[in-house]
């Protein structure tokens, strides 16, 4: 099933745009600022809002470390901020000041792409902040990019219509006139490579303003060249589709429309799994966490709807989720949910509902009027149940301890967080890297695989364009984190 879990309302104008990292949400909005979210909570990070830009900003992203934000604006900037201390790293001002309206950065971090509203684009190199080279689509306004999950090309949508594949020379390899009728909203490349025969394929999808969303399949050949093919048109809004975006693992597809709906796709077999009901107004934006089953949905109605879909949810193709089943706290916030969040991320909603589910409901109010969340959970002793929680009861205070034993013990059984074992080895990565297809490894594991393996990535199987490594210190203290609650 789907259910809404949070909602955001803290921007003053519509959402423009929204992006999930690892551990952060960021929105975008027409009030000139972004606001940067814990997916633990859902609370503000401290420096946030952000304000650095002169007009409404259009898009945002994250680089694939999550250490650095994106953001492009009607100001003719696209800023990059850091998400260590929210402070401007770079500002990057498009070529001819014209307004820009999309920006993506590769997989690999190594580029970083923004389209602006004369037609123009421009490719950035993201280490050093520096425009490489520009280009252009004449007679339109460019309001989506996205790169191909290999870094090496990338697909820009305009209003015109027509969808472009490009190579980081700025090189056309294909036009697709009129893939939307009245215009191009959004695209998305889906993140998985698919090999077969002579030719490596990718899947796109891309919306626009005759209310369709389609899938696409872009096949590159040995010889170099690309063959771009409609494989699905999905017709399940009734308005113009404004926004999509894969999961992570690219079996989902989500999309917002003109006429307040969310839908969510199984992508492979291009079903309706759901049509969600909460947006008062034009949904904007939308997108998938990347390690969580959340999806965030922006909207002119000034907020940023949290969704977790759980197990299981593609056996109810078609179901329709009105606003009214979505339960809000007093905050305007529902609680995250358990299921795939580690214990120190938990609410104290969390813990209450823990306490329920093992029996301890007795001791609910008493952790509530203390604040007992996750973290506060695992580091209770007997002296602190005694004397600062007041369990009178010898036999209780033991049978938490003995319960939050369990749950740590369940919580190492459980597995350790996909996104902290090493693809190569699929253990605890200590010294993690990002190599140049954007994916982290433990350092001597990609190092033993690029000295064996001819510079082939271990994920993608294409080449390497470089044996650079750079240290992934976000990823690093996560980790140590994660070992230290643990």
């Amino acid at each position: 099933m789907a259910s809404l879990i949070c909602t955001l309302q803290d921007h003053r104008d519509d959402v423009n745009g929204c992006a999930f990292s690892a551990k952060l949400l960021a929105t975008c909005s027409g009030d000139k600022t972004l606001r940067v979210y814990s997916t633990g909570d859902f609370s503000e990070l401290p420096f946030s809002p952000l304000s650095g830009h002169g007009y409404g900003v259009h898009c945002c992203c994250f680089s694939a470390c999550g250490q650095f934000l994106a953001s492009c604006s009607t100001d003719a900037t696209t800023l990059v901020w850091s998400m260590v201390t929210g402070e401007i790293e770079a500002v990057m001002e498009h070529p001819g000041r014209s307004p820009v309206r999309t920006c993506a950065i590769s997989p690999d971090s190594a580029h970083l792409l923004s389209g602006a509203s004369d037609g123009t684009l421009a490719l950035w190199d993201f280490p050093s902040k520096q425009l490489l080279r520009t280009g252009a689509v004449s007679d339109t306004t460019l309001v989506a990019c996205s790169f191909s999950p290999c870094a090496q090309v990338f697909v820009t949508g305009s209003t015109y219509g027509d969808l472009r594949l490009w190579d980081l020379g700025l090189n056309q390899l294909h036009a697709e006139k009129n893939a939307h009728d009245l215009g191009v909203t959004c695209c998305t490349f889906a993140p998985d490579i698919l090999s077969g025969g002579h030719a490596v394929q990718f899947r796109l999808a891309s919306c626009g303003q005759d209310n369709h969303l389609k899938i696409w399949a872009i096949n590159r050949f040995g010889s170099g060249a690309y063959k771009m093919q409609l494989l699905h048109t999905l017709t399940g809004q009734s308005a113009p589709v404004l926004s999509c975006a894969y999961s992570s693992d690219g079996q989902l597809l989500v999309s917002g429309s003109v006429d307040k709906t969310v839908t969510v796709y199984d992508a492979k077999n291009a079903v309706l799994l759901y049509t969600l009901n909460q947006h008062e107004r034009y949904v904007t934006a939308c997108c998938f966490s990347p390690t969580s089953p959340l999806i965030a949905t922006g909207s002119m109605d000034k907020t940023v709807n949290i969704w977790r879909l759980e197990d299981g949810c593609s056996g109810h193709a078609g179901k329709s989720l009105p606003g009214e089943s979505a339960l809000t706290s007093s905050e305007g916030r529902t609680p995250a949910g358990r299921s795939k969040l580690l214990v120190t991320d938990w609410s104290e909603e969390d813990v209450s509902e823990w306490l329920a589910e093992e029996g301890l409901g007795g001791l609910v109010d008493k952790f509530r009027a203390n604040n007992i969340d996750g973290t506060e959970l695992l580091s209770l002793t007997k002296e602190t149940l005694a004397s600062e929680l007041l369990v009178e009861s010898v036999g209780l205070r033991g049978k938490v301890l003995r319960k939050v034993e369990e749950l740590k013990s369940s919580s190492v059984c459980s597995g350790v967080p996909d996104e902290f074992l090493c693809p190569i080895t699929r253990e605890l990565m200590k010294e993690p890297v990002i190599a140049a297809d954007g994916y982290s490894y433990e350092r001597e594991a990609i190092d033993s695989w690029v000295n064996t393996k001819n510079r082939s990535s271990p994920m993608t199987n294409l080449p390497l364009l470089t044996t650079l490594l750079t240290p992934n210190h976000t990823l690093k203290m996560a980790i140590g984190r994660w070992k230290t609650s643990h």
